[in-house]
């Protein structure tokens, strides 16, 4: 049995980094916890993508956090690239360059463990520092061909949910696994999800959203009905799913709870499928 991090204490924390790229509610969320708990970790550094237009100065001042700012657009733009996709090998490079410069500011400040608190752009980052991220949808449910039926970017896994006709959703966190290509996202091990959060489509039916789904076209920018009802729905599921799981999942895995063998999970030596984290405490599903 291996364990996926190895465990802190309260009185020795691991060193921690939250990283954000908007409203920062996720990062705070964990702030909050942390104040309000004896925590195994203890975050010690703020990153953001987008210094211009995050929450991150914001947050670091109130909590007395020193800041690092590399905006994704602008190291891009300074190496001649107008885009910052990754479908061409020179913008592959500027990824690993620009998470590279990243990755000496961890070193510096001895960085543990990242927490990915509402973090967009793709990085290698966790192919060398344990990273955990919160995503909005169920990564423990699956498709026949045991891909995850809920990866995915963005508003896309609760799209997806909706389509599929799903009644409620949930947040999991995981540990991430080294992002070079959407082909590697939200492959690694699932640690946590949250209990169900309602999906309110608002009286629309799955039927009507199908069709609005059916009519995008390639390549378009998409700002519909369905995009809609999936950004409001990402929203109620941050403040009952990703501000309850990701701060809890975290402690725990800082303590050293987490471990695996053989591809399965345990939870402090217990073979689990899941562990759900709810507002009155967590719930075991046993494999």
């Amino acid at each position: 049995m291996t364990l996926l991090f190895p465990g802190h204490t309260v009185d020795a924390p691991a060193k921690t980094a939250l990283f954000l790229s908007g409203s920062g509610s996720n990062a705070e969320a964990i702030l909050k916890y942390e104040k309000n708990h004896e925590c195994a970790f203890q975050t010690t550094l703020i990153v953001t993508d987008a210094p211009d237009t995050s929450r991150a100065a914001e947050l670091a001042e109130m909590y007395g956090l020193p800041l690092f700012g590399l905006d994704l657009k602008k190291f891009y733009l300074e190496h001649g690239e107008t885009s910052i996709k990754l479908d061409t090998p020179r913008r592959r490079e500027l990824r690993d360059m620009w998470s590279g410069e990243i990755y000496n500011v961890m070193r510096y400040c001895k960085i543990e463990l990242v927490l990915l608190a509402g973090f967009v752009p793709l990085t290698n980052l966790a192919e060398k520092i344990p990273s955990l991220n919160v995503h909005p949808g169920d990564l423990t449910l699956e498709n026949a061909d045991g891909s995850r039926m809920l990866a995915g970017l963005h508003f896309l896994p609760v799209e997806r949910a909706i389509l599929a006709g799903h009644a409620a959703l949930r947040s999991s966190v995981i540990l991430v696994q080294g992002y070079h290509s959407t082909k590697d996202i939200d492959a690694g091990p699932v640690i946590g999800i949250s209990e169900k959060c309602p999906l309110d489509l608002e009286g629309h039916s799955v039927a009507e959203l199908q069709q609005i789904s059916d009519a995008r076209r390639p390549g378009e920018k998409v700002d519909d009905l369905l995009r809609t009802l999936a950004r409001k729905n990402v929203e109620k599921l941050k403040t009952s799913g990703d501000h309850v799981v990701f701060p809890a999942a975290t402690a725990d895995f800082a303590r050293g709870a987490y471990a695996v063998e053989d591809k399965q999970l345990f939870y402090d030596g217990k073979k689990v499928s899941v562990v759900e984290y709810r507002n009155d405490g967590i719930e075991i599903h046993c494999s």
